[in-house]
């Protein structure tokens, strides 16, 4: 049995056309889940699951949530069978609780489109069973930081730690016409300044994330943020910082991934 630590992950999940639709992030996401050792499971922070308490979904079967409206019929059939692990779940809320969380399980929620949409393009057979872990936007980006430093110990038992959010997420400020449109000076100046930081092992500065240019303007709210603040926590201790992808859609939405590792 491979025992070395799987990394941690972030994700930008982009638009849940991304489940249909080619593109270099679609197929980034399409190489990643080959590229790692296949996990026992998956544990996804998403920027769509959010709880005042860290929740965890705990059901054997969770339905695939299409919550979102507006988009092509074909989205809103697409199933992701993915088998939950509850007691991985209970194992997790346990150890979460015990590290000064009041964690709660779910039996009834299932995985909405922030973590099926790159899971089914990681492992499109639905092979790996996965357990969705809310997020608070009205904690901080230090809150989620900890809370992730809790998850580290997974990494070394078979378990793929992914926060999926948006390293840029402002829906009223993007090109929709063009999903090509070149990068707006105002991403680029905050998507660069917190990578310099991430890469440079920063953490203080990564976690002063309002501090960096136009911060608020990438995210006027912080719920896509926050799950690369998990993932940062469960990369472990002083964790190294790897940018996996790079790109961009509609000028604004930031696409980039990031591994976190020891």
């Amino acid at each position: 049995m491979n025992t070395t630590p799987l990394p941690s992950l972030f994700l930008s999940h982009g638009s849940p056309m991304m489940a249909l639709e080619d593109s270099p992030t679609a197929r980034f996401l399409d190489q990643l889940g080959t590229s790692l050792p296949k996990p026992r499971a998956v544990v996804v922070a998403s920027a769509h699951f959010m709880k005042g308490t860290p929740t965890l979904t705990s059901n054997l079967a969770p339905e695939t949530i299409h919550d979102f409206g507006g988009f092509p019929k074909p989205l809103y059939e697409i199933q992701y069978p993915a088998r939950g692990a509850p007691e991985l779940a209970q194992e997790i809320a346990a150890h979460l609780s015990a590290s000064g969380f009041e964690a709660e399980v779910d039996e009834h929620t299932g995985i909405d489109h922030g973590t099926w949409v790159p899971l089914r393009r990681m492992y499109p057979q639905a092979d790996v069973p996965v357990v969705a872990l809310s997020v608070n936007p009205a904690q901080s980006a230090a809150w989620h930081y900890k809370l992730g430093r809790a998850l580290a110990p997974l990494r070394a038992q078979g378990v793929l730690v992914i926060g999926s959010g948006g390293y840029s997420h402002n829906l009223r400020e993007l090109d929709w016409r063009n999903a090509d449109a070149a990068i707006y000076p105002w991403v680029e100046a905050f998507t660069e300044a917190l990578s310099q930081k991430l890469l440079a092992g920063d953490l203080q500065g990564a976690l002063d994330w309002e501090a960096l240019p136009e911060a608020r303007r990438n995210h006027p709210t912080t719920e896509h943020l926050y799950p690369l603040y998990v993932a940062l926590g469960a990369g472990g201790e002083a964790a190294h910082a790897t940018r996996l992808h790079h790109a961009v859609q509609m000028g604004g939405m930031a696409m980039d991934a990031f591994a976190f590792t020891q």
